[in-house]
């Protein structure tokens, strides 16, 4: 009797400690998918550690860019994207209608706020930089990532920084770029939605370099302009006192530099 109880009490001891280690291996488990989903490849930009923080705490991931929308403003206080060398190619995609975006759990404004607005649907992560995959293309088509741009603007001085954004994925191979409007102090509305019109808009590049990280910032006017986009070039604390957004908690002392 006393060694069929001692073989009990055991087996009890054995079946508890698998359950003990199970549970420890799914804590484990779990944690390790948890630092895989946020890191990427070692030599790559697109990481957690980049992003910016999110005054509205509704942070969008996409495959290839994040935003964080703004419900009040009805559109992105900013995007966040990887531009890599190998991404720099000329597809001939079929431009597919602006959606709005599942994923923004307020709502992304419908695209008809902009009919005759006299506005242009302005994306912030380029269609152009996305030409690399088809579906990374067809993503920059979500509402989430367009804001009213002075017509002239979106396709004067915007395009030429769009451009020389992509000379510096080209210089650098992988950069990463923070863009948006400048929302708190938009005065003019569009639309049923209201959907805020930037008086300005901004755009950061960081590159990774042997020596660290530099960067260079722009505020531009939303109206053409034929000013160099150095005369543009402004600090990232000017950029984080006018948007409420601190654009890499993780980089401290970063400084904007022409010498880009």
């Amino acid at each position: 009797m006393k060694n069929f109880i001692a073989l009990i009490v055991i087996g009890f001891l054995l079946i508890s400690c698998k359950k003990e280690n199970s549970g420890k291996n799914e804590i484990i488990e779990t944690q390790n998918e948890a630092f895989v989903s946020n890191q990427s490849s070692s030599d790559s930009l697109y990481n957690y550690t980049y992003l910016p923080t999110s005054t509205t705490k509704q942070i969008v991931k996409h495959k290839y860019y994040t935003l964080s929308y703004n419900e009040k403003f009805e559109q992105a206080e900013w995007v966040a994207y990887e531009l890599k060398k190998e991404y720099l190619k000329n597809a001939n995609y079929k431009r597919p209608y602006f959606i709005e975006d599942p994923k923004v759990t307020t709502g992304s404004a419908d695209w008809r706020n902009y009919k005759k607005s006299g506005y242009d649907k302005g994306h912030l992560c380029p269609a152009g930089d996305m030409e690399f995959d088809q579906d990374a293309y067809n993503d920059t088509f979500y509402t989430s990532n367009i804001s009213p741009q002075n017509h002239d603007f979106n396709s004067g001085i915007w395009n030429r920084l769009e451009q020389k954004t992509r000379y510096w994925a080209s210089k650098y191979n992988d950069i990463y770029i923070v863009t948006g409007g400048i929302l708190k102090d938009s005065d003019k509305k569009i639309g049923t939605e209201k959907v805020a019109v930037p008086n300005y808009f901004y755009k950061i590049i960081l590159a990774k370099t042997g020596k660290g990280h530099k960067a260079i910032a722009f505020l531009v006017p939303n109206n053409d302009s034929d000013k160099s986009l150095y005369d543009f070039v402004v600090s990232i604390e000017t950029l984080e006192k006018m948007t409420g957004i601190d654009f890499f908690p993780n980089l401290k002392g970063l400084k904007s530099d022409k010498d880009f």
